[in-house]
């Protein structure tokens, strides 16, 4: 694309010097021809500099803007093996305010105060998002190839899923390896039973509740019960005055 642009720059540069030449006699010549080279010479720079800054993003960048990237990327990889680090550290920590230090140096973002259970699994945790008074029991998974975002007050049962991940469909860009996410984010007072998964791509509002086995395909807002596999409305909640 980029030579294609200076190619183009370039044949308007010789038809504008062609019709220069046969107006020869013209007294502004002189002057026109470098104010031309110049302007060229400009859309060239600022077109190479566009590729420039898009071929710069880097696997991580796509990944977390859910683009298509190549997950064996070096730098994903080193990511990767810091998290499982981080991970084993947690699992193995016997004294919960020593844990929960680890999660508040290792997470992407947390509140002051929080608890998790250990038997934890995360692909990054880099970009997972937690409010205040965050509670989670045991054998939470995030995967957080994209952010994962919960607000304050939530509390998650044993054996729940938040899954970023996604795959092509097709059979062949699925084999080449590429892979792609979609964020989960999820608004205050969410309460999740036993066994709860979120799929990519959902968003929930505030004062949400998902029944022990819900699978969330879709978004949701305020003040609602979910359940069922597919998740559906089975209640709303009536929201008290302030």
């Amino acid at each position: 694309m980029l030579v294609l642009r200076i190619e183009l720059c370039y044949n308007h540069l010789i038809l504008f010097e062609n019709q220069i030449q046969t107006t020869s006699a013209s007294p502004c010549r002189t002057q026109v021809q470098p104010a031309a080279l110049f302007l060229v010479c400009s859309l060239i720079f600022i077109e190479y500099k566009k590729q420039g800054y898009q071929n710069m993003k880097t696997e991580y960048q796509k990944m977390i803007a859910g683009e298509p990237y190549h997950p064996f990327d070096p730098e994903l990889r080193a990511l990767a093996q810091t998290a499982r680090q981080k991970q084993a550290a947690f699992n193995e920590e016997v004294d919960p305010v020593k844990g929960m230090e680890i999660i508040k140096g290792w997470f992407g973002s947390t509140g002051e105060n929080l608890y998790i259970n250990t038997r934890l699994m995360v692909d990054y945790g880099v970009n997972i998002h937690l409010g205040e008074n965050f509670y989670s029991n045991w054998n939470l998974t995030m995967l957080d190839v994209c952010p994962i975002t919960i607000g304050d007050n939530a509390m998650i049962g044993p054996n729940c899923q938040f899954l970023t991940p996604l795959h092509p469909l097709d059979p062949d860009e699925r084999n080449s390896g590429l892979e792609f996410g979609k964020p989960i984010t999820i608004g205050k007072n969410f309460w999740a039973g036993g066994g709860v998964i979120v799929l990519p791509g959902v968003t929930l509002g505030d004062n949400v509740v998902a029944g022990a086995g819900a699978v969330i395909t879709k978004s949701f807002g305020d003040n609602v019960v979910l359940a069922g596999n597919p998740a559906r409305v089975i209640k709303e909640i009536p929201v008290k005055g302030n």
